[in-house]
């Protein structure tokens, strides 16, 4: 009869996930972290849109694809945290200054992780490491609850542990939390902590982790009508500047708010009506 211990042990190697296997880099420009098993799936077209389109976010755009660019051509970089209102070109900014990089003939990879996948990053980056390629790694709409415990993985990875983040990756993430976790716990630990001042740093010493905090704020109406006659001129929609302003104003307000994001949505509707297909 088998020892009970030995079976326990070889039913726990069962569960063990495989180690990953090495993907073929020249694939894609683009892949995508997956778990159990480890693997990195190619992505065979990037869903993002040409970074010309991007408006009203000029500042970021040229402060990410700067230090995108330093990081392609092997000099220092940071890791970057777009934070800010919701739809206003986050992370369509950071699949275009990719693409723009790639354009400048760069051969930077775009590895893209889920936030539930964070206790994974580990062996992720193991795998970058000895990989011969430079990789932005991105993580879309980051942000932990009170009971989240994966941001602890995350930080020791991106300034911290004894390997720390390996020379040929960068972090960026996106989310609309500028210390990735809502303002009501954080004040919450402040009334209820014994040393709160100390569970408060715990909490958001994971946003100090990234050098560059690129905020993003709501647009205005000039800004949002700009957007919508971007689109329209890259994509040959035909539309009177009156009709334009009016239904796009209209649009808007049955929305309640007004971004890159809504802006987008009713240049589809325009152009579906308009017969061009996008």
């Amino acid at each position: 009869m088998t020892d009970p211990l030995i079976r326990i042990a070889q039913a726990l190697e069962r569960l063990r996930p495989a180690p990953a296997s090495v993907p073929d880099f020249e694939a894609a420009e683009a892949f995508v972290w997956r778990t159990f098993p480890d693997g990195l799936a190619p992505v065979a077209q990037v869903n993002r849109v040409d970074l010309a389109l991007l408006r009203g976010i000029d500042r970021a755009r040229d402060t990410l694809l700067a230090n995108t660019r330093h990081f392609a051509q092997g000099l220092p970089a940071n890791n970057a945290l777009l934070w800010g209102a919701r739809g206003m070109g986050k992370s369509s900014l950071v699949k275009a200054a990719h693409a723009q990089i790639l354009d400048e003939g760069h051969a930077v990879k775009l590895v893209e992780i889920q936030r539930e996948d964070l206790p994974s990053i580990g062996r992720l980056l193991g795998l970058l490491r000895a990989a011969p390629h430079r990789f932005v790694l991105f993580c879309d709409d980051l942000s932990f609850s009170h009971d989240d415990q994966h941001y602890k993985s995350l930080k020791a990875v991106l300034d911290g542990g004894v390997e720390g983040r390996p020379g040929n990756v960068v972090f960026y993430a996106t989310s609309n939390r500028r210390h990735l976790m809502p303002r009501d716990m954080i004040e919450n630990e402040r009334g209820s902590a014994i040393n709160p001042s100390e569970a408060v740093e715990e909490k958001v010493s994971l946003s100090d982790r990234f050098g560059l905090w690129l905020g993003f704020h709501a647009c205005d109406q000039d800004e949002f009508l700009a957007m919508i006659e971007g689109y329209c001129l890259a994509y040959g929609v035909e539309i009177e500047p009156a009709v334009l302003r009016s239904e796009a104003i209209e649009w808007q307000a049955t929305r309640g708010a007004r971004s890159g994001r809504v802006a987008w949505q009713y240049f589809t509707d325009l152009a579906a009506r308009r017969g061009v297909r996008l």
